[in-house]
Formats: C-alpha cells, structure tokens, sequence
C-alpha cells in the first residue's frame, strides 16, 4: 500500500460515448457493427454517475480529476460534457484502428492509456447503454495488475486505501483495497450534476489530449474487427409490432378477455 496525498490524487475517470438510449440503432450493411452516425450520440448515461463520484471525491479530498474515452472523433462531444461538470483535463483515444474493437481490445487501449496517466484511482460506470456486459472494468483492472471493487454503491478514500459497498443480492459487502485501484459504479450512487454555463465555457479552455494507437503502444493488428475474439455474423430487423386485440364490451367483455388470458397460458 502507497499512502497517497489528497492534494495530488490523481483520479482518471473513463467514459463512452453511445447512441441514445431512445433511439432506434440499426447495423452497418458493410460489416454488422453499429452505426453511430444515424443516431444522437450522447455521453453513456451510467457514466455520468462515474464522473460525479470523481468529483465528490476531489472536492471532498483535492486532487486532479482527468476524464479518458475511447471513440470516434465526435466522442470529443462526451469528454467536453464531462469537462463542463467539473473534470481538469481530457485524454481522447481515436484511430481508425479501433473500429470494431470488442471488450478484449477495449480494456487492451483503455489499460495502455490509464498506465500513462499514473492515476491513483480509476472509475468506470457499471456498464454502458449499447453493450451491457459489465466486463471491460473488470479486464482494465487484470490488465493493470489493479485490485478491482466494482458495482460500488459508495466510494471512499482514507490515505492509501480505498473502501466501498459493493452491491450484492442480499445487500452489500464492505470491500477495500490499497491504491492505486480501479472502482465501477452503480447507477444511482449519486445524482449527476448539471452542466453550468460557466462550466460549459471553462471547458472550451481544458486541455484534452489525443493518443493514437501507435502513441499507445498497440499493434493495428490488436484490436479492430479483425482482432475481435466475437462479431456479430447476420443480423434480421425486428419484426413489427403486432397489432392488438380489441374487446368490444356488449356485456361479456370479461369473458373474453378471460379466453384470451387462457389461450396465452397467463392464467
């Protein structure tokens, strides 16, 4: 254990960039990976708790809080956003490389960039919008040789120590680790605050980095489609809705609407 001062804490926060969640998402023809130029891209909304923790955290302690993203070149739109709540500085990782990257090739680009950075925390939101795996915290923190505490209800810190409630199904575990170490967080740990017009025009002047896969440290031939260990083979449209039955009540409307709760086996 490294006893770490509160003044210089580092904490890296990671955050995607997703389709929103309202949106109908459909397939690229070309190659069965999501097309996130027909949709509005927004920050991953379980992510939000992750950068709100960071900041508590900084306020409660000092320290420095750096937002770090993986994603095209509009996901520059998401680290700004993160930058407005209250984040220092940004770290954007994009190369046309990437594209199609599963978690494996994920957590690989994320863990070159988070060891680059020296933090002494990290935190992910539990999962992301159009993936719901759950996995890529856990892999960064196998990557990084970090002990990992996910699904964290509450986070603290106490000098070289990290402690939280980790969400299980009969309540929660108290769990703490030494730092550095990697956190996730659960939805509703906190209430994400909202970006103020003075944070919105401070963030046009934070400083946000840009790292390549060669500024990494990662072969092309590492991640990518190419490199995913799972691809999505064929892909069929959802069919439409079908349409519903109407009961036109003359008396034995609830006969009816017994006959057909029968007939689905509901009762």
């Amino acid at each position: 254990m490294r006893e770490v001062d509160s003044e210089t804490m580092k904490i890296v926060v990671c955050v995607k960039q997703v389709p929103d969640s309202w949106a109908e998402k459909t397939l690229r023809p070309s190659d069965n990976t999501l097309d996130r130029e027909s949709v509005d891209a927004v920050m991953n909304e379980l992510d939000e708790y992750a950068v709100e923790e960071a900041l508590r955290l900084q306020e409660a302690q000092g320290g420095e809080v750096v937002v770090l993203s993986m994603g095209p070149s509009q996901a520059t739109d998401t680290i700004r956003k993160a930058l407005s709540m209250g984040a220092d500085a940004g770290v954007h990782v994009v190369d046309d490389g990437l594209h199609g990257s599963d978690a494996v090739a994920t957590s690989l680009a994320l863990a070159k960039a988070i060891e680059a950075q020296g933090a002494d925390l990290v935190i992910f939101g539990s999962e992301s919008t159009d993936a719901r795996m759950s996995v890529v915290p856990a892999m960064v923190a196998e990557r990084l040789g970090l002990p990992q505490l996910t699904f964290s209800s509450s986070v603290a810190v106490d000098g070289g120590t990290v402690r939280t409630n980790r969400v299980t199904e009969y309540g929660y575990d108290v769990v703490e680790a030494p730092l550095p170490a990697l956190v996730s967080v659960v939805e509703k740990i906190n209430e994400p605050r909202y970006p103020s017009f003075k944070g919105i025009m401070a963030a046009k002047k934070k400083p946000v980095q840009t790292l390549g896969l060669a500024d990494l440290g990662v072969a092309a031939g590492e991640v990518g489609l190419g490199a995913a260990w799972s691809v999505v083979a064929e892909a069929a449209a959802r069919p439409p809705k079908a349409k519903g039955t109407i009961v036109a009540d003359d008396g034995s409307g609830g006969v009816a609407i017994a006959d057909y709760l029968s007939a689905q086996k509901f009762i």
